[in-house]
């Protein structure tokens, strides 16, 4: 085992694979408690570590690269942020060559490199190579996973990256992939989201407007119905709105 595979994986448990993953993803459910999703990472982990030639490792390491991201998003330290972040792209790197086919590692590892490229962009024009291909391969394989999160993923990516010749940023398509979002999985707030900012971006003010209301009502529906992520989902169409 390389190092790397050290740090990704950590030291064994004595429960079973199938036992820590269900653990962890059981403590990731319990998001937004910050500590929960802290024991989420180090289960899962557990799980890679435990089965480090089955789908049940696999397994737990998307789980973790999942856990690890979520955790970047609310921590206020930019330190803890950038070493959860590198710890996230070790597992999302570590799950991809366990299972070179899995859309869920290519997914998951992509959200991290992008989280890696934010929290220190010197690593930002390597992130952007890899990224791109990691979400159309994904897109292609398993369009639906994550609520539709490879095409939501990619058309932010897409909004916000540099246009030619310095990135790859595409408004245009940017819109097509959060329209695309939209149809596979309508009842998603964040897929709204983006479709908001992506018609603003082409410059469709009130259709922008209109997704945003339409993002922040299906958010607060979420919150309603008990979904750990609905806070931020609110929060993020409320700021839409008020563009």
């Amino acid at each position: 085992m390389s190092a790397l595979q050290r740090s990704a994986v950590g030291e064994p448990g004595t429960a079973s694979a199938e036992e820590l993953l269900s653990a962890g993803r059981a403590a990731y459910g319990k998001r937004p408690d910050v500590a929960e999703v802290s024991r989420a990472v180090d289960l899962c982990l557990g799980a890679a570590r435990a089965d480090e030639t089955g789908p049940t490792g696999v397994a737990g390491l998307a789980c973790a690269a999942q856990s690890s991201t979520w955790l970047v998003e609310h921590e206020r330290s930019a330190a803890v942020r950038t070493d959860l972040a590198v710890r996230a792209v070790q597992a999302g790197q570590l799950c991809l060559r366990r299972a070179p086919a899995s859309a869920t590692c290519r997914f998951w590892l992509a959200v991290a490199l992008g989280l890696q490229a934010r929290e220190r962009p010197s690593t930002g024009d390597d992130a952007l190579k890899h990224m791109v291909p990691l979400l159309r391969e994904a897109a292609r394989d398993e369009p639906a996973l994550d609520e539709a999160g490879p095409e939501r993923v990619l058309a932010t990516l897409l909004l916000r990256a540099p246009a030619w010749p310095l990135g790859p940023g595409d408004a245009e398509e940017g819109l097509a992939l959060a329209r695309r979002a939209v149809a596979l999985r309508p009842e998603h707030p964040p897929n709204h989201a983006v479709l908001s900012e992506a018609l603003a971006k082409n410059g469709e003010p009130a259709a922008a407007r209109q997704a945003a209301g339409r993002a922040l009502a299906s958010a607060r529906a979420a919150a309603a119905a008990g979904q750990p992520d609905a806070a931020d989902w609110v929060r993020q169409a409320e700021a839409l709105g008020s563009r």
